[in-house]
């Protein structure tokens, strides 16, 4: 067990934190964005002006995604059934919509192929290698689908830390806290001795409706009004102490 300081706010007995991957230890900006754009491109193709409204339904913003967007926070699962959506609105049948959206995405990965894992966000590796130090147990609990999450892990030679490397691969995503409690499960722990740290609100509200110890929030400095909900925002991942 450790108990960890953030800020005004101590979280005692915890043994196990979980991560977020994109945005909270990954810059991976830049490949979503190249993503988005690549999908939205696809779809256009074959029904023209559906493009725009699918950029803005992804959370694309000039040069950037929208953290609290539907790219940045959504899985892949949310996001196909979002634009599937935007399909059947033109007239197409349901089964028709989500075929053409299932082909522009398996096209799009081939594309925008995720081999390449952004770099760490700052100070990340240091954090993660003091939680595994300490004799805590380790994980990253993402909304991206497991083999990019290994994809990433690997990547950056973290295996020897984590102890639980999990994605979102079907219709169970963030905020539900089944998610959370099969991550929990395979940790072998209780949620109550379980802390989330991630950037997104669906990191608090899954969190928090799963009895975990608590979340914490990293904005990167700046204005975050989606994440009031946490237990602690911070601006760095340094503002994380180990007692």
């Amino acid at each position: 067990m450790v108990d960890i300081h953030c800020r005004s706010v101590h979280f005692s007995n915890i043994q196990a934190v979980l991560f977020d991957k994109d945005g909270t230890l990954e810059d991976s900006n830049y490949y979503l964005y190249q993503l988005a754009t690549k999908r939205a491109r696809l779809i256009d193709a074959q029904l023209p002006g559906v493009g725009d409204p699918l950029l803005m339904a992804f959370g694309v913003l000039p040069g950037k995604i929208d953290p609290a967007g539907l790219m940045a926070v959504g899985s892949r699962w949310e996001n196909a059934v979002a634009a599937a959506a935007y399909v059947a609105e033109t007239g197409r049948g349901w089964i028709e919509a989500k075929q053409i959206v299932e082909q522009s995405f398996v096209e799009s990965d081939r594309f925008v192929p995720n081999d390449q894992p952004g770099q760490m966000l700052p100070e990340s590796r240091d954090l993660l290698m003091a939680i595994h130090g300490s004799g805590c147990k380790l994980g990253i609990l993402s909304n991206a689908p497991t083999g990019d999450v290994r994809n990433f892990v690997a990547h950056h030679q973290l295996g020897d830390y984590l102890d639980l490397q999990m994605g979102a691969d079907g219709a169970i995503v963030k905020p539900d806290p089944a998610l959370f409690w099969s991550a929990c499960e395979q940790l072998g722990l209780p949620p109550e001795r379980v802390l989330m740290i991630g950037d997104a609100a669906s990191d608090i509200l899954m969190a928090q409706r799963a009895g975990a110890a608590g979340c914490i929030a990293i904005s990167w400095g700046v204005a975050a009004p989606h994440l009031a909900g946490a237990d602690v925002l911070i601006d760095r991942l340094s503002e994380i102490a180990l007692a």
